[in-house]
C-alpha cells in the first residue's frame, strides 16, 4: 500500500474516533446547524490565516473559536431565534471567506480541495495535529461527560442543581470548533458536519446507553472512512464524498434493520 494512502487511513480513522463521541451530543442536542456555521466559517479562517501569515490551521482554529464564543454570546440575549441568528452568521462568514480569497489575487487557492477535503494529501504534521488535537478533545470530553449529559437531557434542571451551564456549552462549542479545524482537510468545509451527524444518527438506533452510542459512532466513523477511501481509489472518486457516501448509505441500510426500542440516548426535554 502505497505511503499517501496509509497517511490517508490514519489520518481519517483519527478524526472519525473523536467525531463519534463529538457527533453523539451534536445529535442529541439537536446542533446540526451550529456545526454547519462553525464549519462554514473556517473558510474565512484559511483567507486570514494566509493574509496574516499565522498558518491555515492556527486561522481556522481562531475564527472558528471566535465564532463559537459570539455564538453563545448571541444566543444568551435571546433577541434573534438561534436558528436565524446560526443562518445569519453561517452564510455572511462563508461569503467573508470567499471575498477575501477572491481579494488575494497574489495567491493561488484550491478552494475545492478546501471545500470537499483533499484526504490524500494528508501528511505526517497533518496526522501530529489530528491525534495530538483529538486526544485534547476526547480528554476535555470525558472530563465534562456527565455534567454535559445533564444539560442535555434538561438544561433547567441543570442551572437549578447549580451547574456552570454556560461554561459547559461554551466548552463543548469549543471543541467541535477545533475537532472542524483539524478536519477540514479530510473531508472539507462542507462535509464536515456530516461525519459529526451522520455516524451519530446510524448508532442512535442501536445503542442503549449514551456511552455505548458514542463508541458504536466511532466505530462506524472509522468503517465509513476506511469504505470510502478504498471506493475512491477503486472507481477514482474524490476522496471526501466517497467518505460522506459512505457514512450515508450505512445509515439507510441501518433503517432496514429491525430494533428494538432500548435506547436510553439522552433527549432534551420539548420546550
Amino acid at each position: 500500500m502505497d505511503d499517501f494512502m496509509i497517511r490517508a487511513l490514519l489520518g481519517g480513522c483519527g478524526i472519525a474516533l473523536v467525531a463519534g463521541p463529538l457527533g453523539s451530543f451534536v445529535v442529541w442536542r439537536r446542533m446540526a446547524y451550529f456545526g454547519d456555521t462553525l464549519s462554514h466559517s473556517a473558510l474565512l479562517g484559511i483567507a486570514l490565516g494566509y493574509l496574516l501569515g499565522i498558518g491555515m490551521t492556527v486561522g481556522v482554529i481562531a475564527v472558528c473559536v471566535a465564532i463559537a464564543v459570539l455564538l453563545v454570546v448571541l444566543q444568551e440575549q435571546r433577541q434573534l431565534a438561534s436558528d436565524t441568528l446560526l443562518g445569519i452568521v453561517s452564510h455572511s462568514t462563508l461569503s467573508l471567506g470567499l471575498v477575501a480569497i477572491a481579494f488575494m489575487e497574489t495567491m493561488r487557492i484550491d478552494l475545492l480541495a478546501y471545500l470537499f477535503g483533499d484526504i490524500l494529501s494528508v501528511t505526517t504534521t497533518d496526522i501530529g495535529w489530528i491525534y495530538g488535537g483529538g486526544a485534547v478533545a476526547l480528554g476535555v470530553l470525558a472530563f465534562i461527560w456527565r455534567r454535559l449529559l445533564a444539560i442535555t437531557v434538561d438544561e433547567d434542571l441543570a442551572r437549578v442543581e447549580g451547574m456552570p451551564v454556560i461554561a459547559i456549552r461554551l466548552t463543548f462549542m469549543l471543541l467541535i470548533a477545533a475537532v472542524i479545524a483539524i478536519a477540514m482537510k479530510i473531508v472539507g468545509i462542507l462535509l464536515i458536519t456530516s461525519l459529526l451527524i451522520v455516524p451519530a444518527a446510524t448508532a442512535r438506533r442501536f445503542s442503549s446507553s449514551p456511552e455505548l452510542m458514542a463508541v458504536m459512532a466511532s466505530v462506524i466513523g472509522v468503517t465509513a472512512v476506511v469504505a470510502g477511501l478504498f471506493g475512491s481509489l477503486f472507481w477514482d472518486l474524490p476522496s471526501g464524498p466517497s467518505i460522506v457516501t459512505s457514512a450515508a448509505l450505512m445509515f439507510a441500510l441501518s433503517l432496514m434493520v429491525p430494533v428494538f426500542p432500548l435506547s436510553r440516548a439522552p433527549r432534551p426535554r420539548a420546550r
